[in-house]
């Protein structure tokens, strides 16, 4: 019969605790109902927990501190009603929630004083707290118990602890039971314990043999889950496969009361050969029996073929499961049921395959290009699996899927694995998350991942304990094959002789058995340096350092675990941190540097729980002036130079999180600054796991050489990345690297073709290769005949297609720069000869500057320049290009202008260029070479041309795409300089080379994420006529380098259409500009400020080195943040930038949090905008109040010629004016609030004039001919009031006070104590004062308060000394104050 791998689903979710779970009525003990959801318990809902307390929660949990009980429990669930209201809470923990035993002990405890107790760690977790609105009590209970047995499949019981002496609140009653005490304990005397056992909640499945009879329960189910199978196969299809059955072909169910709640097809012969060419299945003995003529044998160092990254050589298995692992284990489930001893053996592991495969928590494939070049295993044995041909199950039980394999494997007894197939677009459901993954060969074209289970993993004596010397022998043969099992032994013994390392660190190991033989094993340190990690990850996102000790924090140094139990890695994690008395493990992966080399993950030990881990993301560091700070800065154990790394993170909370796994096949073409932004996006998603990231390059990740390298300096810098930021990403743990160029799409068959004709499928496909130098063609003119550049500009520049020379370089990576480098060092620098470098972009100028500073004399190096296409050049400053010039002309460089390469010429050896023939305005010029760099034309690669365009992708000079980087193929993306806008945006001069590459990269990633994350809302469409229109990114722009005369070059600007600079200088709105220092000098810096007072671009030309990540920070700040820069520009304070922005008030700006510093600020702006609109809105109705109080007694009675006033004619008007007084007071606070915003928000919230137009008569004078109108006598002593008139910035009533005082838009503490207008004060007689413009800047050079700065800094980031309560206190009032910190 013909094996159909189908998987019976088609997108079910996975079961993830973050997601809120689906809606449950319950009933109140007063009879209404309320529907509720259930979702993890956030931070947001501390204050309604401490809401719902009551008498009883104290009595019966103690004193909690709700905050803390968040940060350190396993599990913590809300429930919440249609309105999002918390109506109960509960959280759990693996320990007892009395101090009643060490947490590290409380099995033993439980042991040995209660009765009939099978309480373990695995299977028990113990309720911290519960709190619910009472009258629900009792309905929230029983949903909450059933919510976490539903959301952990191996939770059996729930226990609780209360004293003796109290009762459990009414809503727990019915949830628990009271546990036996052993007899003589006097453990009852103290504390009662309780237990909610699973069986009454949620249920294991029974399982058995399907009949027909069950079609009818079981249709639904499927209908449901998959429309299309029942399409393609019929609608009796179940009906069919349940009628067939026979000893090779199974149908089970499983059932919930009489009623069949899921199904399961199964065959158990199989194919496994199709799957030894498509999978990497050495770690299982390739799914077969052992043979004696299997061939097993590897040699030790086998080759890794040219153009491929051993970094990849890399796996999730720590160990392989050998054949008489098979045999002794085939009957496991007997064994269990009897308490036999089964022998659980380990494998010999192929070294190769562990090198570094674990530091791969994707279990990426081996890249290969041949058969012949990797050795595959040969199993001659037969078949030793069972294959799930066919699955579905109730979304309701899904999470007990697994209790389907009991029964699957008493069927197939002569069988210990089961395996499923499952289709790359299925995300993991929880039936496969109990499977190991089998890494798949990078080029199987078979478009299904593979899950294999070992018998074995069902055995629940899963037990995790502390290391003895007696576990020695046992842990040599778990690890005996593994490349770093010295290691490993060595630490063990250390902690086994004096449980801390020589300097003094203690150290922790673990073992994890089953049935006595060892499984596992894991060495732990405390970690010393957690301030350094606190500083320069943002392990903040994950957890609160206040509530965690500084003990509590540990490095994972070894874990290596048997991959038949790989899902217990978490509940083995778990049980480390519970027995080490650890909240959070830490795993840092250091970069290997090998000059020329390919990159392979280096760190000193391995582990195969990187898979479960989170990637932290590191924080960028502040340069420090140490010594201007002085005792301002930061401590040695921040600042510290040391060793780059990735680190990765797990705590208490993460440990019930699950991952969503993503099997879809994401190839990304190219390493630039785009594709490496687009992977490091998604990398760092902490509740996604990409298992199929793929990078094709031809040089493989950048990143690889050693740091400051001098090749480096051959191209300009975009400053996107450096070093330090490859090695904190480590995108070689976590993506398949792939060394090739791309020659071909196949858009059909969905693969792309690289080089020697490999095959790379693909999913969705990324093209971000970008444009790049070619090699330019000669024009061909014959100089004899003085040819000029009008008679061969129509034909240049093309692409040259003949055999490169070996002398003439095209420099586009860091790669092609240190071949370059090399030559340069063999044959150049120690002989004669002339180099020539070609082009009109930035990179001739750190070319020619790199040449100098191999030793090159500059009368060798010829500068050749190419006519311009525009008016704009490379520098586009004109001081800073006649100080490169003069540069060049002091070290002797000849420079050419408006030159055509007219004939390179061959000497004896064919393979090099002796000479080269240009073309200029006037005559032509010949130069010897013996080296030519060629700079002079920047295009789409030829090679990526032609498959883009054989793929028949619309090209038009570039890759066409839409707003969204989708090409006219919905799996194909592209972005960066390869691509262009559709013309029908009507938008050809902007591309994607005008923005951020890093930005570029962020967004491609963003549109993408909404195909994976369940998480994500989906984007609403935009309005009618916006799709039209192209995005505007934000990012600024860079370049960086070294050019002549050693001046260190940063340009930093808007994205935006090159213009020149003297153009945009001429213009009315240009803004400011601001220059210190002479380029000639080497201490050039110049800032422009646009009309909204922002920073829009910077350059520095300096001989001395400049932290260019600080200046990066100041790029779309306003110039009100930068410590008053335009006043003191303009009273002449600043004759230096360099010095004035290493002053200590610019540490804040540079701080890696200011931007939340500026948003909190702008919170609390707009919230006391609110507060005051409230307040007058209340005055208002106020004072209508008042007015319909007092007009039904504001009657004017006449008698004779005298007129009577009732007693509230008076009284009405004054209290209106007084009313409308303060009120007009309020709109003008709330109007310099509103012109604060801009120190902020910069243009979007800029105002030029006033906000309420003058009124032509005063408040006064209508209430006067109102009161006419209503036959009110007018009182003569009423005095007008000024308001309604509120000038722009001018018509402040309130003092100046001393110039140079706080402004508006600096503190918060500002808007809070804005004097208010008396009645005194609006009461002056005659019409509004003209409005006097206050003076620019204020002229006393009395700073803006530290206040706001350093109280968010206290808060925030009170571990650096400089940023410490005591610091800035000093630091106010002395020397960083005076600065204006």
């Amino acid at each position: 019969m013909a094996l159909r791998l189908t998987l019976g689903r088609s997108h079910p979710q996975p079961c993830r605790l973050k997601a809120v779970y689906k809606m449950t009525t319950i009933t109140s003990s007063r009879g209404p109902t309320e529907v509720v959801s259930a979702r993890r318990t956030e931070l947001r809902d501390v204050s309604d927990i401490i809401s719902l307390f009551s008498h009883f929660t104290e009595d019966v949990f103690g004193r909690i501190d709700v905050m803390h009980l968040l940060e350190k429990s396993n599990l913590s669930l809300i429930l919440c009603n249609e309105k999002n209201e918390v109506i109960a809470h509960a959280a759990f923990l693996d320990y007892p929630n009395w101090n009643i035993t060490d947490q590290s002990d409380w099995e033993s405890f439980l042991h040995k004083n209660y009765l009939n107790n099978k309480c373990t760690p695995l299977n028990t977790l113990f309720m911290h707290l519960f709190v619910a609105k009472e009258e629900y009590a009792a309905g929230c209970s029983q949903e909450i118990i059933r919510r976490v047995f539903i959301a952990i499949p191996e939770l059996q019981f729930i226990l609780l602890f209360i004293p003796a002496d109290e009762n459990l609140e009414p809503g727990l009653e019915s949830v628990f039971e009271k546990m036996i005490t052993a007899p003589g304990s006097a453990v009852d005397t103290n504390f009662t314990l309780l237990v909610s056992p699973r069986h009454r909640y949620h249920p294991q499945l029974h399982v058995r043999k399907a009949r027909l009879e069950d079609y009818n329960d079981l249709m639904p189910i499927w209908t449901r889950q998959n429309e299309t199978l029942k399409e393609t196969y019929s609608e009796y299809f179940l009906a069919d496969i349940i009628e067939h059955q026979d000893e090779e072909n199974q149908a089970v169910v499983c059932e919930a009361g009489d009623t069949a709640v899921g199904f399961m097809s199964l065959c158990s012969q199989v194919d496994v050969s199709l799957f030894h060419a498509c999978f990497d299945l050495g770690p299982f003995h390739g799914l077969c029996k052992p043979h004696p003529e299997d061939v097993l044998k590897v040699s030790q160092e086998p080759s890794i073929p040219e153009g491929e990254d051993k970094s990849n050589q890399t796996s999730q298995e720590a160990e392989s499961i050998s054949s008489q692992n098979v045999e002794r284990i085939s009957d496991q489930d007997a064994a269990v049921q009897k308490g036999e001893v089964i022998t659980i053996s380990h494998t010999e592991l192929l070294l190769d395959y562990i090198t570094h495969k674990d530091f791969k928590a994707s279990a990426s494939p081996l890249l290969e290009t041949e058969e012949k070049d990797t050795f595959h295993p040969v199993y001659r044995g037969p078949s030793n699996t069972v294959c799930i041909r066919l699955f579905c199950i109730d979304e309701k039980y899904e999470t007990r899927s697994l209790d389907f394999l009991h029964y699957v494997f008493k069927l197939f007894p002569d069988k210990d694995f089961c395996i499923i197939l499952v289709p790359h677009h299925v995300p993991e459901f929880c039936l496969i998350q109990s499977f190991v993954r089998v890494v798949p060969y990078f080029t199987t074209q078979l478009g299904h991942e593979l899950y294999v289970f070992h018998r074995a993993g069902l055995l629940k004596s899963f037990n995790v304990r502390r290391a003895t010397t007696n576990d020695i022998p046992g842990v040599k043969m778990l690890i005996k094959t593994l490349s770093l099992n010295e290691s490993i032994l060595n630490d063990l013994k250390i902690f086994t002789l004096a449980r801390r390392d020589p300097d003094g660190t203690p150290v922790q190991a673990f073992i994890a058995e089953v049935l006595d033989q060892i499984v596992g094993i894991s060495v732990i340190r405390d970690e010393m340096d957690i301030e350094y990690i606190r500083s320069h990850y943002n392990i903040e996102d994950f957890i609160h350092f206040n509530h965690h000790q500084q003990e509590e924090h540990g490095r994972l140094y070894h874990f290596a675990l048997n991959p038949i139990f790989h899902h217990y890695t978490k509940h083995f994690l778990k049980e480390i941190l519970r027995l080490a008395h650890k909240s959070s493990l830490y795993y840092p992966i250091y970069p290997q540097y090998e000059e020329g080399k390919f990159q392979n993950p280096c760190a000193h030990s391995l582990t195969s729980a990187l898979h479960y881990m989170v990637p932290v993301r590191p924080r960028r560091q502040i340069v420090y002036p140490l010594e201007e700070l002085g005792i301002n800065a930061p401590s040695e154990q921040v600042s510290k130079d040391q060793l780059s790394y990735s680190l990765n993170h797990i705590n208490r909370k993460l440990i019930t999180e699950s991952k969503t796994s993503i099997n879809s096949r994401i190839v990304v073409v190219g390493a630039s600054d785009v594709g490496i932004s687009f992977l490091e996006t998604l990398v760092f998603c902490p509740h996604l796991k990409f298992n199929n990231l793929t990078l094709i390059s031809i040089h493989g990740l950048p990143g690889k050489d050693l740091p400051a390298s001098k090749h480096r300096r051959f191209l300009i810098n975009s400053h996107c990345f450096n070093d330090e930021d490859y090695a904190q990403m480590s995108l070689c743990s976590w993506v398949n690297i792939v060394v090739g160029k791309m020659i071909g799409i196949n858009r059909t068959a969905k693969y792309i073709v690289i080089s020697k004709q490999r095959k790379v499928p693909y999913d969705y496909l990324v093209l971000c290769m970008g444009q790049k130098y070619q090699v330019v063609s000669p024009t061909g003119a014959d100089v004899s005949k003085l040819p000029t550049n009008r008679d061969v500009l129509s034909e240049w520049p093309q692409r040259y297609t003949g055999k490169v020379p070996s002398n003439h370089f095209t420099l586009n990576d860091d790669q092609d720069c240190l071949k370059a480098m090399h030559w340069l060092e063999e044959n150049i620098v120690n002989s004669e000869g002339n180099v020539i470098v070609y082009g009109n972009t930035i990179d001739i100028y750190t070319t020619v500057e790199t040449l100098l500073s191999l030793g090159i004399n500059g009368s060798r190096i010829h500068l050749v320049q190419p006519p311009l296409s525009s008016n704009v050049t490379c520098l586009n400053n004109s001081e800073i290009e006649s100080a490169v010039q003069e540069a060049l002309s002091e070290a002797g460089v000849s420079v050419y202008y408006d030159s055509i390469l007219a004939q390179w010429s061959k000497g004896d050896d064919p393979d090099l260029i002796t000479c080269a023939a240009f073309t200029t305005n006037t005559k032509p010029f010949k130069l010897q070479c013996s080296a030519f760099f060629s700079f002079a034309y920047r295009t789409v690669d030829y090679e990526t041309f032609k498959a883009i365009n054989d793929a028949c992708l619309v090209f038009d000079g570039r890759l066409v795409i839409d707003t969204e980087f989708h090409t006219n193929d919905v799996s194909i993306r592209a972005a960066g300089s390869l691509t262009k806008y559709s013309r029908k945006y009507y938008a050809d001069e902007w591309t994607h080379s005008n923005f951020n590459s890093k930005e570029i990269g962020f967004e491609l990633a963003t549109s993408m994420l909404n195909l994976f994350d369940p998480t994500l809302k989906p984007f609403s469409k935009p309005p009618e006529g916006m799709d039209s229109l192209i995005p505007m990114y934000k990012g600024c722009k860079i370049k960086g380098g070294v050019l002549p005369r050693g001046c260190n070059y940063l340009h930093i600007s808007k994205p935006e259409i090159p213009i020149h600079l003297d153009v945009e200088l001429a213009l009315s709105d240009h803004g400011m500009e601001m220059i210190t220092g002479k380029a000639g000098h080497g201490n050039y810096f110049r800032m422009h400020i646009n009309k909204y007072s922002m920073v829009d671009s910077i350059t520095c030309f300096s001989k001395t080195p400049f932290p260019v990540s600080n200046y990066i920070c100041l790029y779309g700040q306003h110039e009100h943040l930068l410590n008053d820069l335009h006043y003191r520009w303009n009273e002449g304070q600043i004759t230096d930038l360099y010095s004035y922005f290493r002053e200590p008030w610019s540490m804040a700006i540079y701080h890696d949090r200011f931007i939340d510093l500026k948003k909190e600020l702008r919170q609390i702006l707009l919230s006391e905008q609110l507060s005051s609109l409230r307040h007058a809105k209340k005055l208002v109705m106020k004072c209508k109040s008042e007015e319909k109080a007092c007009l039904p007694e504001s009657r004017v009675r006449t008698e004779g010629k005298h007129t009577q006033v009732s007693r509230f004619q008076l009284r009405f008007p004054q209290i209106l004016v007084m009313s409308l007084t303060c009120l007009g007071a309020m709109f003008k606070e709330i109007f310099k609030e509103h012109r604060s915003n801009t120190c902020l928000e910069g243009p979007a919230t800029a105002g030029t004039g006033s906000v309420f137009k003058p009124r032509t008569q005063t408040f006064t004078q209508r209430c006067k001919r109102r009161a006419h109108g209503s036959g009110v006598v007018p009182v003569p002593s009423a005095r007008p009031f000024p308001f309604g008139w509120v000038p722009a910035r001018a018509a402040s009533t309130e003092p100046e006070g001393p110039r140079g005082a706080p402004r508006e838009g600096h503190t918060a503490e500002r808007l809070r104590s804005a004097p208010r207008l008396s009645a005194a004060d609006s009461q002056v007689p005659g019409p509004p004062p003209a409005a006097e413009p206050l003076p620019e800047h204020p002229t006393d050079e009395q700073p803006l308060p530290p206040e706001p700065v350093l109280r968010y800094l206290h808060r925030h980031h009170p571990h650096l000394p400089m940023y410490a309560r005591a610091a800035g206190e000093r630091g106010a009032g002395g020397r960083a104050g005076r600065a204006g910190l």
